[in-house]
């Protein structure tokens, strides 16, 4: 008698019935991105040495420019003067102070326009009349405005980082699910409830893509503002090796900006990823 193909079917093991799961790409070793990045750089340093030591000249004019070996003489000096560790701790004061107060206001006025339809009445057609103005042409009204220079460039810092930040966060409490909010007032769930509970957590991804926006804007401003009105600063201490024809200096101002901005953006995503380790991020451990 024949067996009814059903029947064998059912007799089969399961581990045989059920296919087998894919498996998970093969993660690289973080050192290996690493090495890439830092390989890209040498390239990019090995590069402009080459250019500017032969004197290239074509479309770009590279035999006008200062040598790495020249820079790095010059850093070297640079870094040996009391004066360039006060220029920096003066930038790092001026854009950690503007970005902390354009922080906390861009994340509170952002969460009352996304909420609030009376504030956002109110409030919403001023900032985005002031949107579009860059930060660095209101320099001239916080001259007038601020009694010391020092005031009218954390002015500036704030403003630029502010816009940045408010847009993300109100457009990151407009994109929650209603149906959160309303699961957490079924529950008896008050509207302090909702802010902590739904609002705060639900918005974190968006607010920290603010933050990251907002710190590197920052630091244009910052340093355009003082390279226009400032005393001391990296910016100031640039334009015045520019306007002395010392542009090996004027190298090593631009480097440190750029290692200074570098460092603070990579701080602001270091934290949100803490912040936000509940985020599922399977595909990053394959990049």
């Amino acid at each position: 008698m024949t067996t009814p193909p059903a029947v064998l079917a059912a007799d089969a093991p399961v581990s045989a019935a059920r296919p087998r799961a894919a498996a998970p790409p093969a993660r690289r070793p973080p050192w290996r991105s690493w090495l890439v990045r830092l390989a890209s750089v040498a390239a990019a340093i090995m590069l402009w040495q080459l250019l500017t030591a032969n004197d290239v000249r074509g479309w770009l004019r590279f035999d006008t420019l200062p040598t790495v070996t020249e820079i790095v003489a010059a850093f070297s000096h640079r870094a040996q003067t009391p004066e360039y560790w006060l220029d920096l701790g003066q930038s790092l004061i001026r854009i950690l102070t503007g970005f902390a107060i354009a922080a906390v206001a861009g994340v509170v006025t952002g969460i009352l326009l996304g909420r609030s339809a009376k504030f956002a009445n109110v409030f919403g057609p001023l900032t985005e009349l002031a949107r579009p103005i860059p930060a660095i042409a209101i320099v001239p009204v916080a001259i007038l405005l601020f009694p010391t220079d020092e005031a009218g460039i954390v002015f500036i810092t704030f403003l630029a980082a502010y816009f940045p930040i408010m847009v993300s966060t109100r457009h990151a409490v407009r994109a929650l699910p209603t149906l959160w909010e309303d699961s957490v007032r079924t529950l008896g769930g008050s509207r302090w409830d909702v802010i902590a509970r739904v609002v705060l957590p639900g918005i974190l991804p968006g607010v920290f893509g603010g933050l990251s926006v907002g710190i590197g804007v920052a630091w244009i401003c910052v340093i355009s503002a003082e390279m226009i009105s400032g005393r001391l600063g990296v910016g100031y201490r640039t334009w015045q090796a520019y306007t002395v024809l010392a542009y090996p200096d004027v190298f090593v101002g631009i480097i440190t900006i750029g290692v200074l901005g570098f460092v603070t953006s990579a701080a602001v995503e270091l934290v949100g990823r803490r912040v936000t380790r509940w985020l599922p991020r399977g595909e990053e451990g394959s990049r």
